[in-house]
């Protein structure tokens, strides 16, 4: 048997004239943005809510606060298990460029915005929800995310990422509104105060798995923290303008996606619960369907199932068993 499973590299400009490509799973924050008739209008305002939000935090010897602005790569990764040429849509993230348009510099972001990945969309939406059919009390199956993880660290680690990306990706997420969550006092100038969950989610334990570690921060300007997904040490590892960049991307796609929590009109305070039903809340000017979303995510894993899990289940299953780093 192969274990030397090959990754294959593509990238994408987001920008408003963007279409998603066949293989770009629909749920995807951008791709939703990219469809119908608002599509142009949806990207173009998103994309200058980055922009603003960029400025307005990366305001030093940016006095009209208009200095830089964010260029987004759409980057797709494909994986061939057996080294036929026959690929699967593996992962799917942005990456963030910043051009300084005061040195007409362009400085190279943080990958890893939007995380996306089809067997994710297998583990939660399919196998999971299967194992808790018909059951009195939730649990998770056995093994659950280790695939995933597995097939995670070993992209992170090969050498098509390492020739593509400097440095490791950062995920970052909206927190979970099954939590509480306690301001702490460490504060950090770009990413603001850190916050501590009551309690360790399924997501968590699932990216643990990955092999990324998580902390919580709500940066200036914003009303409710942000989850960080990170290798080895968020607050030194990265520049300033690299996880701002990171910031501006991703609470704007929060800000459309969860209004109720990162566009509330009241701000986080010493102790916080996100809250998925609060009505005090301000809408953006972009047309996202949340419902279809969600029903999109169980095609999305029957998806996965049909064409990468049972087809490949025996190599699948020799490599896990054998995988080290």
């Amino acid at each position: 048997m192969n274990n030397d499973f090959t990754f294959t590299i593509k990238r994408i400009c987001l920008d408003e004239n963007y279409h998603p490509s066949d293989n770009t799973r629909i749920t995807t924050n951008f791709a939703n943005l990219a469809r119908g008739e608002s599509r142009q209008q949806n990207l173009r305002n998103a994309l200058k809510m980055i922009d603003n939000s960029f400025n307005s935090r990366a305001h030093w010897d940016n006095p009209n606060g208009d200095r830089y602005s964010v260029e987004l790569e759409i980057i797709s990764v494909d994986i061939d298990i057996e080294g036929s040429g026959q690929t699967f849509p593996s992962i799917e993230v942005l990456k963030t460029n910043i051009v300084d348009h005061k040195t007409n510099e362009r400085i190279e972001g943080i990958v890893g915005n939007n995380f996306s990945s089809y067997v994710r969309d297998y583990d939660f939406s399919v196998l999971l929800l299967n194992h808790n059919k018909d059951q009195s009390a939730f649990s998770i199956p056995d093994n659950f995310g280790e695939l995933h993880g597995k097939l995670f660290k070993y992209f992170v680690n090969s050498s098509a990422y390492k020739e593509n990306f400097s440095k490791p990706p950062v995920i970052c997420l909206s927190v979970s509104d099954n939590k509480t969550y306690h301001r702490a006092e460490n504060q950090h100038p770009v990413l603001g105060f850190e916050y501590q969950p009551n309690d360790s989610s399924l997501t968590e334990q699932y990216f643990r798995k990955m092999g990324l570690q998580v902390r919580y921060f709500m940066p200036p300007n914003s009303v409710a923290p942000l989850a960080f997904y990170f290798f080895g040490d968020l607050l030194n590892d990265y520049t300033n303008l690299e996880l701002i960049s990171t910031i501006s991307t991703m609470e704007t796609f929060q800000k459309i996606y969860r209004p109720e929590i990162y566009n509330a009109n009241a701000v986080a305070g010493k102790c916080y619960k996100p809250n998925l039903k609060n009505s005090d809340h301000s809408l953006t000017q972009i047309v996202y369907d949340r419902e279809e979303r969600s029903k999109l995510a169980i095609k999305q894993g029957k998806f996965a199932e049909e064409h990468f899990i049972k087809p490949y289940q025996n190599i699948l299953e020799q490599w896990s068993a054998n995988f080290s780093l």
